[in-house]
């Protein structure tokens, strides 16, 4: 379980955010010089250099978002410069990408970075900028919005989901983090037209596929037998993939493409849905109770999206080792060789199974998002809990054995793990598993959660992706 540290406040992470930044600033050109636009994306390091792994180009945005993050930082005009030009050369095809969930990844991490650093008025306003970020936007919302497989069990509400790369059948826990280029589709207003110009409306669509990861994808350790959803159902715990049958629109069973299997938690799927609800709670507080009766009503939404957050968040505290770094897999079949895990750090070297770093780097504003929230709601006890335990895990994050000190590795954030089960990670000469290494989502994750607690530390606009209106 996690060791929560109640003392730590988000000053007292400065001086190791500056070194963040200080990384930053000398790997991100090397990185840009070396995966220009027009070449194959950077995805994850082999023996500390950036390399590209074929599957979609979902990490490109985090390339250049990385850029923008460090940018906001430490005014290094430079690394704006060189977002600039992968933003305008490479991410238009991310814009209107048929094939994927991850709109909300790409876009929203650069577009949506820009839009918003010009609309808090840290970089120059220009009106037809403004316009081209926010078509692009809406655009990318259209494209995901599309993506739609009708449930059965929903189907008075207009209930369905996004589904993934996987096909109309597949409803991944990453996409619930992805869902925030709905929220900027809706906050801009943008109409979506489908067969015989009928609307399709992003919120209701938002809200759906919330609905349906909290139903299917989250477990609430069920106590009697009509509740219970398997043998293996766990308070908290997460499925990676849920399968619903495309004919009818019916709930089959778990599943999962990165994780262990589909009765264990993959804990990098546990952190999209830990930050995703947890973002999403913080967008719907922007909403009028008008707009979000259409939809079931606030208090309806805000519950299951509340429920499902506080189950996740709980259970990576309780489950994760004592520094807040989790191994890739809660049942990862080598744990029981690694004894009481849960009661001391993580131990990214040993011979039985990797960390990833990188779901801590998810997780970590996950849980200070949901803490923050739950105190703006008067509840400041059970806030502080997740807070709290939010800045625990990033302090680790931002000390070594974790934050990529070598200057000639290019990676932020070493022991991220990308696909264990196909094998695609570096396994260091004379070791079992793979560690040592970085992932373009993990840095990024790194540089976001840095600048969220920096904003907080200065007493700056609390940072969301939805800041700003035109």
């Amino acid at each position: 379980m996690i060791q929560i540290d109640e003392q730590l406040t988000p000053k007292l992470l400065q001086p190791a955010c500056k070194s963040l930044w200080q990384l930053a600033e000398q790997k991100l050109p090397r990185i840009a010089a070396a995966f220009p636009p027009g070449e194959p994306t950077p995805v994850i390091t082999r023996a500390g250099k950036y390399t590209a792994q074929g599957w979609t180009e979902w990490t490109q945005g985090f390339q250049y978002g990385g850029c923008i993050l460090t940018f906001e930082a430490t005014g290094n005009e430079e690394l704006l410069g060189m977002a600039y030009r992968g933003v305008w050369e490479a991410m238009p095809a991310h814009v209107t990408h048929f094939g994927v969930h991850d709109h909300g990844f790409n876009n929203v991490s650069t577009y949506g970075n820009l839009r918003r650093l010009m609309l808090e008025g840290k970089i120059p306003r220009d009106q037809a900028q403004l316009h081209a970020y926010e078509i692009a936007l809406k655009a990318s919302a259209a494209v995901q919005a599309m993506r739609w497989s009708p449930t059965h069990q929903h189907n008075q509400a207009g209930g369905g989901f996004i589904y993934s790369f996987n096909g109309p059948h597949s409803l991944f826990s990453d996409t619930i983090r992805s869902l925030r280029v709905l929220s900027l589709g809706h906050q801009l207003g943008h109409r979506v037209l489908s067969e015989n110009d009928e609307a399709v409306d992003l919120l209701g669509r938002l809200i759906a596929h919330a609905r349906a990861t909290a139903e299917w994808n989250v477990y609430y350790g069920g106590d009697s037998e009509n509740q219970k959803r398997d043998a293996y159902d766990l308070r908290g715990r997460v499925v990676h993939e849920s399968i619903i049958n495309p004919n009818d629109g019916r709930y089959r069973c778990p599943s999962t493409q990165q994780g262990y299997s589909p009765f264990t938690t993959w804990t990098r799927g546990l952190a999209w849905v830990m930050l995703g609800f947890a973002e999403q709670l913080e967008f719907l507080d922007t909403l009028t109770d008008e707009v979000l009766t259409q939809h079931g009503g606030r208090e309806t939404i805000v519950d299951m999206m509340r429920t499902a957050a506080e189950a996740t968040c709980d259970f990576y505290i309780e489950q994760t080792p004592t520094d807040g770094i989790p191994y890739w897999d809660t049942g990862a079949p080598g744990l029981v060789k690694l004894g009481d895990y849960r009661d001391r750090p993580a131990e990214p070297v040993n011979e039985h199974e990797p960390v990833d770093s990188s779901a801590a780097a998810i997780a970590c504003q996950g849980l200070m998002r949901l803490g923050r929230w739950l105190s703006g709601q008067g509840e400041t006890a059970s806030g502080a809990r997740y807070y709290q335990a939010g800045l625990s895990v990033l302090r680790t994050l931002l000390g070594e054995p974790y934050l990529a000190t070598d200057e000639a590795h290019d990676g932020l954030l070493l022991h991220s793990i990308y696909h264990r089960p196909r094998d695609w990670d570096y396994i260091p000469e004379g070791s079992a598993i793979p560690y040592g290494e970085s992932s373009m989502w993990g840095d990024y994750h790194l540089l976001e959660a840095a600048l969220y607690v920096e904003r907080l530390a200065e007493g700056e606009q609390y940072y969301t992706f939805f800041n700003g209106k035109a």
